[in-house]
């Protein structure tokens, strides 16, 4: 079925993704792998073709396109490539730069906004905590009033970007009698004295995107590091993450759908008992089970994305994206490696990687568990 979001200027602007990935990015993706990150020429390419700035004003050096459907593209060209660069790049874009462009003051922007549009400066944010998980409200990391300036200690743990970030908006408890509304954000360089970085984590799959823990020992900064206003960081959270759920939604489409298309052509190829092995009658119905699980998907996550655009969408529609998208992305991949037979188990196989990348999408961006439990209070329980 033909898509209905997308327009020409949306078409246009997928070549140009489809183009420049194909130049700068698909014969280094060994290299980012082997790396455990993405280079900088990676966000430098990437910001000078305007691409990391979409969410970003023109007179800070962005495109400011104000329109979620490019960057959906932008997220689906990368997901065809590989899960990783889709995740990174849309931390960047999607959702740490968008807190600086709505709560920051004049002189964060000019700060900061700049260097994040030419991919100078790479972005994280601080959420997840060791034994924290999805419960934001319970962190830990504090930051404490002394005179003119916050002391901030703690630590942040499965940090996208974590290891080569160099700003890092950082969600601390100010108030910690007030519980989830005594949180704050602060914009955290990597710079300051007492920021420190672990280890880049040892994942299952995504091994092209570093993953890293953060520490904050005596971290001292002053007001002008704040992201909006004091004991408001999670309401601010709150407002945002349904447009990193929708990320993560069109991302696990786009990702589960190319290694489908791959793997129907696997299927035309192989051959087995003088066939091929889509003939078969178990696999030619499998495959059009799976091509419709897709499709069908794809058109609630594009409406989902078409509303976003429109300031329509709520969080319980980011939710069910988000949920469902990903369980479509993990059940359609494991049917392509059973497909691809004991091919579909090695390494040098992109839908062995791929089913291994696809794992995480049922757990970060809040849980799907979480998911159905925000689904659950929408129907009044």
């Amino acid at each position: 079925m033909k898509r209905m979001i997308f327009d020409e200027d949306h078409d246009a602007f997928r070549d140009s993704c489809a183009a420049f990935l194909a130049k700068h990015v698909t014969p280094n993706l060994e290299t980012y792998l082997e790396d455990k990150a993405l280079p900088r020429d990676f966000w430098l390419a990437a910001g000078a073709e305007g691409y990391l700035g979409l969410e970003i004003p023109e007179e800070f050096g962005g495109s400011e396109a104000g329109d979620f459907r490019f960057n959906a593209v932008w997220a689906e060209e990368l997901s065809k490539l590989n899960a990783a660069l889709a995740s990174c790049a849309a931390i960047h874009s999607d959702i740490a730069v968008p807190y600086i462009v709505d709560l920051g003051t004049q002189e964060q922007k000019q700060r900061w906004l700049p260097g994040c549009a030419t991919g100078e400066i790479v972005t994280a944010i601080g959420m997840t905590e060791p034994g924290g998980g999805s419960d934001l409200a319970a962190l830990k990391t504090t930051a404490v009033r002394d005179g003119d300036e916050w002391v901030i200690n703690g630590s942040k743990t499965f940090i996208t970007n974590g290891f080569s970030a160099d700003l890092v908006l950082t969600a601390v408890r100010t108030s910690p009698e007030k519980g989830a509304k005594g949180i704050t954000l602060f914009g955290l360089e990597a710079t300051d004295a007492g920021f420190s970085r672990g280890r880049k984590l040892d994942k299952v799959g995504q091994g092209e995107a570093d993953t890293a823990e953060l520490f904050f020992e005596d971290v001292r900064v002053g007001d002008d590091r704040i992201i909006g206003e004091v004991d408001r960081g999670f309401v601010y959270m709150m407002e945002r993450l349904p447009q990193e759920r929708l990320s993560c939604s069109v991302s696990n489409i786009a990702h589960a759908k190319q290694i489908l298309v791959e793997t129907i052509q696997y299927a035309h190829d192989r051959q087995a008992f003088k066939q091929s092995i889509g003939s078969l009658q178990h696999n030619k119905f499998l495959l059009a089970e799976l091509v419709t699980k897709i499709e069908v998907a794809e058109a609630y996550v594009d409406q989902a994305v078409l509303a976003h655009t429109q300031g329509e969408a709520t969080a319980t529609d980011a939710a069910k994206a988000k949920w469902w998208s990903s369980e479509i992305q993990n059940d359609v991949l494991d049917h392509c490696v059973q497909l691809h037979g004991g091919y579909g188990f090695m390494n040098e196989y992109r839908v062995a990687r791929a089913w291994r990348d696809a794992r995480v999408s049922k757990i970060w961006a809040g849980s799907n568990e979480i998911m159905k439990e925000l689904i659950g209070r929408d129907l009044g329980f």
